[in-house]
């Protein structure tokens, strides 16, 4: 992998406009309030975000609120150490769980995450008030035991 630098970032707004230009929708219109924990960055060595996530706390769980890698690091396993911090951050939590709402899940189910239905999940996501939702973007909401 390039020299890529990861490291904590209290910078959501450039971490925002990353996931919003990696397909993800942000909106500050939150079905439940919801808590940041924290958030990591990739930059590549000029500075420009190879990649980033969020971890939050919504309704009494953990969440994984936005997730995404620059298209020029995909298949370099970016995404797998993001996302492994998180999961380790909700362990020293004594976090028995991860939850994420997911347009690419098979990425996560190599992860371990798991299909579950909207019933089996808390209210963290807004996907079924948006006007695409089944029509042209098709999540999966997913979870991990941890």
């Amino acid at each position: 992998m390039m020299d890529i630098k990861i490291e904590l970032t209290e910078d959501m707004d450039r971490l925002n406009a990353f996931f919003e230009e990696n397909d993800l929708e942000v909106t500050d219109e939150e079905p439940v309030e919801t808590s940041v924990i924290k958030a990591w960055k990739a930059e590549y060595p000029d500075g420009k975000l190879a990649g980033g996530i969020c971890l939050a706390y919504r309704e009494g769980e953990y969440i994984i609120d936005g997730i995404a890698v620059d298209s020029g690091c995909r298949g370099e396993r970016l995404g797998e150490k993001l996302l492994s911090l998180a999961v380790e951050e909700v362990r020293k939590r004594d976090g028995k769980k991860i939850y994420l709402v997911a347009r690419a899940p098979g990425f996560f189910m190599t992860q371990g995450f798991k299909i579950i239905s909207g019933e089996d999940a808390p209210l963290f996501y807004e996907c079924a008030t948006c006007p695409q939702y089944k029509v042209d973007c098709f999540p999966e909401i997913m979870s991990l035991e941890v």
